[in-house]
C-alpha cells in the first residue's frame, strides 16, 4: 500500500461568515499526481492556502509524513514568552521613573570637583527600584503585556508558509509571482535558501562556508533550469520571458526548496495545447524524480491526462474522489459542471 506524504483532515476555513473550505478530507500517496477540481469558487486556491500555511485553518489538520505542520508549545517556549515579559516589565519601570531613579542615583550623589562613586549611586539606584507603588504596578503590567505579546507573536507563527517550507512543501501561485527585475538564474536561487547551511555572519565575512553554499546553490540552479527547459535564458531579467516560460520558472523555483510535495496552483493558465503537453511531460518527470505532485487545474486534457487520482470540489466541500474515470463517470461531478438536466 502506498504511504500517504500529505494528510488533509477535516480542513475547514471560514473568512467570517463565508465558508471557503468546508470540513475536505483526503491523502496524497508518495509518488502520486493528485488533481483538484471544481467550478470557478469551488475553494481549490483556499485549500492550497490552507495546506501551505498562507491562512491558518479555522478546523482541521495538515499533516506532512504524518507530522502536522504546526510548531508545539514547549517549555523552553514558555520560558521565553516569560523571558520576554519580566524584560518589559523592567523597562515599563524604568520609562515610568526614570526622573526619579536619575535624581536618587545621579544628581544626589554628584559633588562638583569630586570623583564621581558609581557603587554608592548603584546601591542607591537598586534601592529606589525596590518594590514599591510606583513600581509593583508598572512591572507587573509590563509582564502581563510581554508575557501575552510574545504568546501571540509565538502563534503566529505556528503555522506559515516558511515552516510549510520547511517541512517540505514547495508551491506555485494562480498569480505568476517571480521577481521581474531579478534575472532567471537568482530567482532559482531565491528558492533555495532555505537549503543554505551559511547564515548571516558567513555571508559578511565571506567566509568559505558562504562561498561553498553559492557555489553548489548556482550548480543546482542551473539543474533545475534544464530540467524546466530554461537554461538559455538564466541571465535575462525573469520579468521579459514569454508567460508560458514565467509559469516553468515558478516551478523550478518551488523545486529549489528541495519538497517532497509540489503544489501547483494552475500551471497550464494561459498555454496553450502544445505547451499544455510538455507541462504534462515536465509534472511527470518531476514525480519521477521523488517529488509528489499535487495540482488544482481547469484544463481537463491537462488534469485526465496527468492525474493517478482527482478530488472534486464544490461550494467548498468534496463531493467525488477517485481516478480519472470515475470522476469522470460520477454524477455528482457532472451536475456540479454542467448542471441539473432541464434545471
Amino acid at each position: 500500500m502506498s504511504t500517504p506524504i500529505l494528510t488533509i483532515e477535516g480542513l475547514t476555513l471560514r473568512f467570517g461568515g463565508l465558508t471557503a473550505v468546508n470540513q475536505v478530507s483526503f491523502a496524497v500517496n508518495q509518488g502520486e499526481i493528485l488533481a483538484v477540481i471544481g467550478p470557478n469558487g469551488a475553494g481549490k486556491t483556499s485549500l492550497f492556502n490552507a495546506i501551505s500555511g498562507v491562512y491558518a485553518p479555522t478546523a482541521g489538520r495538515v499533516l506532512v509524513a504524518g507530522r502536522e505542520v504546526v510548531a508545539i508549545a514547549t517549555r523552553r517556549t514558555v520560558l521565553g514568552w516569560l523571558a520576554v515579559g519580566v524584560a518589559t516589565g523592567l523597562f515599563a519601570v524604568l520609562a515610568c521613573n526614570l526622573l526619579d531613579l536619575w535624581k536618587v542615583g545621579i544628581t544626589s550623589h554628584h559633588r562638583y570637583g569630586q570623583p564621581f562613586p558609581w557603587l554608592t549611586a548603584l546601591g542607591s539606584l537598586l534601592g529606589g527600584l525596590a518594590p514599591a507603588h510606583a513600581t509593583v504596578w508598572p512591572f507587573l503590567t509590563g509582564v502581563v503585556l510581554g508575557t501575552t505579546g510574545a504568546m501571540s507573536i509565538w502563534k503566529r507563527g505556528r503555522r506559515g508558509p516558511d515552516r510549510t517550507g520547511r517541512a517540505g512543501v514547495g508551491r506555485t501561485f494562480q498569480n505568476i509571482r517571480l521577481f521581474r527585475d531579478l534575472t532567471v538564474l537568482d530567482n532559482v536561487l531565491v528558492g533555495a535558501d532555505r537549503t543554505l547551511r551559511s547564515g548571516f555572519w558567513d555571508a559578511l565575512m565571506r567566509l568559505p562556508r558562504h562561498r561553498a553554499d553559492r557555489r553548489q546553490g548556482r550548480k543546482r540552479a542551473l539543474e533545475l533550469l534544464v530540467l524546466v527547459g530554461l537554461e538559455r535564458y538564466a541571465d535575462r531579467a525573469a520579468g521579459g520571458l514569454p508567460y508560458g516560460h514565467q509559469r516553468r520558472l515558478e516551478i523550478a523555483r518551488a523545486l529549489a526548496l528541495n519538497p517532497v510535495v509540489l503544489l501547483l496552483d494552475e500551471p497550464a493558465a494561459g498555454m496553450n495545447p502544445s505547451e499544455g503537453r510538455e507541462l504534462m511531460t515536465l509534472i511527470r518527470t518531476i514525480r519521477d524524480g521523488g517529488v509528489t505532485c499535487l495540482l488544482i487545474e481547469h484544463d481537463m486534457q491537462v488534469v485526465m491526462g496527468v492525474s493517478d487520482r482527482i478530488v472534486v470540489l464544490h461550494y467548498g466541500s468534496k463531493i467525488a474522489e477517485g481516478t480519472p474515470a470515475e470522476v469522470r463517470a460520477n454524477p455528482d461531478v457532472v451536475e456540479a459542471y454542467l448542471g441539473k438536466e432541464g434545471g
